[in-house]
């Protein structure tokens, strides 16, 4: 999970006008998106294009824990280890671009080569989330770091969810200046790319300035965008604009729903979560959404 409250100073408060949040400046040429690959398909005939989420729907944000969908609730994102729920649009969450702690020693054993390491041989570590680095610093190491997590993308299409939102893209910047940001983009066209050959939509996880890297449209081949916090840090009309009607936005702060909500006629849909996304029976729990539906009181 990226959560970059911890991480990032507080912005100027003041909500942007969709104009001014439009992407500008000179873009640079290493990050540019490629151009979408042609989804293989299971077929063998020509593939549809995979489905983002429906526009302006509501949603939850469950990776915390799968639980009955809250009313109204048209699409959801859940852990990939977590069944989808039915009746609604599911999103699978999968950690592309890190690895989750409990699964460090099995990297150890079976992927040692594809751990980021720092100069003195030891992993590179997300030390707010305590997650090792995965290594995507050359060719080759991206290919086989692909297979890796291609194969949860594979399942979450066998599990029977819609789409994938690629976590911890802006990995990068917690690398130590091991890795870059074209590294980072040169991967996630593999991953994406594998998700349209099982038939899954491709989410953008976070990393606005790459949106404005490339001139203010999609990322590496990704289909819609699952953000942290766009209301709070005046994102929204960035990912808006790259990605109209197939935003799903979290905030974790009630003061920044309404700057998030603002932006619901341009299809970005936002939920107010716990910053532990927990369930319903936790005391953490938090849930409200932009038309005033809500579990607890907002906090």
């Amino acid at each position: 999970m990226t959560l970059r409250s911890a991480v990032r100073p507080l912005p100027m408060a003041a909500l942007l006008a969709v104009a001014a949040c439009a992407p500008s400046g000179p873009g640079d040429a290493s990050v540019r998106p490629a151009a979408a690959e042609e989804s293989a398909g299971s077929s063998g005939g020509q593939a549809a294009s995979p489905e983002p989420p429906p526009a302006h729907a509501a949603f939850d944000y469950q990776i915390g824990g799968a639980y009955p969908l809250p009313e109204g609730v048209e699409a959801v994102v859940r852990d990939r280890l977590d069944e989808p729920a039915g009746g609604a649009y599911n999103v699978c969450y999968v950690n592309g671009f890190q690895v989750q702690p409990a699964e460090l020693d099995r990297w150890r054993e079976d992927h040692p080569e594809l751990l980021l390491r720092d100069a003195d041989g030891e992993p590179v570590v997300d030390a707010d989330w305590d997650e090792a680095l995965i290594d995507v610093s050359t060719a080759d190491k991206r290919e086989a770091a692909a297979e890796v997590v291609g194969g949860w993308i594979e399942g979450c299409a066998e599990d029977g969810f819609d789409a994938v939102e690629l976590d911890n893209l802006d990995s990068w910047t917690r690398s130590q200046g091991l890795l870059g940001r074209a590294d980072a983009v040169a991967f996630a066209e593999l991953l994406a790319a594998r998700a349209h050959a099982e038939g899954l939509a491709a989410g953008q996880k976070n990393a606005a300035e790459l949106i404005k890297d490339a001139d203010g449209g999609p990322v590496a081949g990704f289909d819609f965008a699952v953000t942290e916090e766009c209301g709070r840090w005046n994102e929204c009309g960035v990912y808006a604009g790259a990605y109209p009607d197939r935003v799903l936005d979290v905030e974790y702060r009630d003061q920044d729903m309404p700057a998030a909500c603002s932006f619901g006629g341009l299809g970005v849909s936002a939920v107010l979560r716990d910053l532990d996304v927990a369930t319903p029976d936790s005391a953490e729990y938090v849930y409200a959404t932009c038309d005033g539906s809500a579990g607890p009181a907002i906090r």
